[in-house]
């Protein structure tokens, strides 16, 4: 199970900032999956638990990078056209048999080996035909269109490391070397609910003072973009007593307990103390804005993250800081995503010493260059802005006034949001 720090931080005092939570939720979490192995049609998503490394070349032979005819530089005249008669053919699957003869040409099509002999391919737009000769214009270099074996990989590399994440690309490069299967880590099996007596379940009526629960349906699709298996076990009354039991039940059969809403200090915030009950809150104070409060804790030896209860919140906690810790349990190596740098075409006044995460969607300026335009609402509660927006520009601690025209970081939704 998970290997979490006896570090307990108090729940007053100084905030903890956003590199320290990183470096407990990543630094402080050890793999807590097993191995499965799985047919690349089925490991799209998942994490890699072994080092793919190639058996042989690829390409495992020389081969033409068009369609064409194989030649020897050697007979080609650097002045003026050359004739040489074709003899042979050479196709993808279905080389040459034997060398060809010196002064002689071979049609050959893309991807096919090359025959012995020829060392460099025309290509068949810049050639004539003249009867049963191909009639060669001076200018081609030595071994042009010629792709070498190996030339993709050279066998004994290791093409894809252990803890990557697999793309479509990656099971195409798996393939490539010959395999079918492959080792990845268990989906990470996780325990869900939320809590908050104004909750009710879309599709029911609203009782006055109620809300639908949003969070849930946002978390459980987070988790399932990862890979996780996700038990939803619905919406939980503020009961002390109840919670206490479904976090008890929730770390019998599970890696990870996430919880929306009450982790604060509210007298109906009863999250924060039932799992204090039943084994440690780590942390939970953190200078960033939107996010506060989020608690990481442990459930005997079931780590649990405790997320707010406002839906912004809630997106903007879990890919920065969850996500993470999430793909560190699955065995992952990459796990923070990309940032790409941005104009903001807005000014922004923000507190020092916190992190803060403005939405915006992305707008081509003039020029073409990508700016970044502030969302109008900044509300916690506003889930809105998210889908209106492309991503989240990162303003870094030491910032307390962010100036139109700036250099900004923005993480976009297409990065953590699938």
């Amino acid at each position: 199970m998970a290997q979490l720090s006896d570090d307990c931080f108090a729940h007053g005092g100084r905030l903890m900032t956003t590199a320290e939570a990183l470096t407990h939720l990543t630094g402080r979490v050890s793999r807590v999956t097993a191995d499965e192995a799985m047919p690349l049609t089925e490991a799209l998503g998942r994490i890699l638990a072994e080092d793919l490394v190639a058996p042989d070349d690829v390409p495992p032979h020389d081969n033409s990078a068009v369609d064409g005819y194989a030649v020897t530089f050697d007979d080609l005249d650097p002045e003026a056209d050359a004739r040489l008669p074709v003899r042979g053919r050479a196709a993808a699957g279905h080389p040459l048999v034997g060398p060809a003869a010196r002064g002689t040409a071979v049609r050959i099509f893309t991807g096919a080996p090359m025959p012995e002999g020829p060392d460099t391919v025309m290509m068949q737009e810049d050639c004539r035909l003249d009867g049963g000769q191909v009639v060669i214009p001076p200018g081609i270099r030595r071994g042009a269109n010629r792709r070498a074996k190996g030339e993709d990989i050279r066998a004994g590399t290791r093409v894809l490391a252990r803890g990557r994440r697999l793309r479509a690309q990656d099971l195409g490069q798996a393939a490539a070397i010959g395999r079918t299967t492959v080792a990845v880590s268990r989906p990470l099996r996780v325990a869900l609910f939320s809590t908050g007596d104004e909750l009710r379940e879309p599709g029911t009526p609203l009782d006055a003072g109620c809300i639908y629960d949003s969070n849930r349906f946002t978390i459980s699709a987070l988790l399932q973009g990862l890979g996780c298996r996700v038990a939803d076990l619905g919406i939980l009354r503020d009961e002390a007593d109840t919670i206490h039991d479904a976090l008890a039940d929730a770390a019998e059969g599970h890696d990870l307990i996430v919880t929306s809403g009450g982790v604060s200090v509210g007298e109906e915030d009863h999250v924060r103390q039932a799992v204090e009950a039943l084994g440690r809150i780590h942390f939970w104070r953190l200078a960033i804005k939107p996010g506060r409060p989020i608690a990481l804790g442990q459930v005997g030896r079931v780590p649990l993250v405790g997320l707010p209860g406002n839906p912004v919140a809630v997106v903007v906690t879990f890919v920065n800081l969850v996500r993470p810790m999430i793909l560190s349990l699955m065995g992952g190596t990459e796990l923070m995503p990309h940032h790409f740098r941005v104009r903001a075409a807005f000014d922004h006044k923000k507190k020092k010493d916190r992190r803060e995460w403005v939405r915006a969607r992305l707008e081509a300026d003039s020029e073409g260059d990508w700016q970044a335009i502030k969302f109008p609402r900044e509300g916690a509660g506003i889930l809105s802005s998210l889908v209106e927006s492309d991503g989240l520009v990162e303003l870094p601690e030491e910032m307390t006034y962010l100036e139109a025209g700036t250099l900004v970081d923005f993480l976009p939704f297409s990065e953590v949001c699938t």
